[in-house]
């Protein structure tokens, strides 16, 4: 009985946060996205160019190889509340190095800064497959990784991209043998535009230490949160 209240308790929380991403986007919102497409144009290109290069990068690793699984200790028999205390370890494990290493790089300035893009990447995406094992799949497979980059995308999209993405999520069981065409180009636009504005101030001098500790641990936990709504409704609904 307790397994099923807490199930059926998860389920809520995980469609009240879909149903909640389906609201459109206020003023204060459409305001911060022109603000930071005029600032996005003044961001040297080679700040550009290395968060696109990392992006494809961690698309052709995430799809092909086996960089991201690590030895972890998985349970058949765990129960779905005993996975999702798993999950919530992983997460805040990520989250500590994720903040780890925005401070370090965010201390050297613009060159380190810029090695962040990548690091930041694998870390996210070594959480994302984590968080797939524990919850009982084959990350493995191709279509399981193709549903990992779909979190992902869904996780750093905004307005109408971000509400297709969770509409397909919510629906993955259905569609998922089909939807191995995900639009590439698409995720890395949007993860950029995402990105771009929060990221630039950590190059800056003297506060780029600071700001990429408490931003990292905020996207890992931005993450974590979305990949466990996703399950959860895969699994549950």
């Amino acid at each position: 009985m307790g397994e099923d209240h807490y199930k059926e308790r998860k389920l809520k929380e995980a469609m009240f946060y879909y149903h909640s991403l389906q609201r459109r986007s206020g003023r204060f919102q459409r305001f911060s996205k022109g603000a930071q497409d005029s600032i996005t144009d003044k961001i040297p290109a080679t700040v550009h160019s290395a968060i696109t290069a990392a992006i494809r990068q961690m698309i052709e690793l995430s799809l092909t190889s086996s960089n991201y699984i690590y030895p972890i200790q998985v349970e058949e028999k765990w129960s779905f509340e005993q996975r999702e205390k798993e999950v919530r370890k992983v997460i805040n494990r990520y989250k500590t190095t994720a903040r780890l290493e925005g401070a370090g790089t965010g201390a050297g300035g613009i060159l380190l800064g810029m090695a962040d893009f990548p690091l930041l990447l694998s870390i996210k995406m070594k959480c994302l497959f984590d968080i797939g094992r524990i919850y009982g799949f084959d990350v493995t497979g191709f279509s399981e990784r193709v549903f990992l980059l779909q979190i992902f995308s869904a996780t750093f999209s905004s307005g109408e991209t971000r509400v297709k993405l969770w509409e397909e999520i919510r629906h993955w069981n259905d569609v998922s043998g089909a939807i191995e065409d995900v639009n590439w180009r698409v995720l890395q636009q949007e993860y950029r535009d995402y990105i771009d504005l929060i990221k630039m101030v950590q190059l800056l001098p003297g506060v780029g230490a600071f700001v990429g500790a408490i931003i990292n641990g905020k996207f890992l936990e931005q993450l974590g949160t979305a990949a466990m709504h996703a399950y959860r409704i895969r699994m549950l609904k």
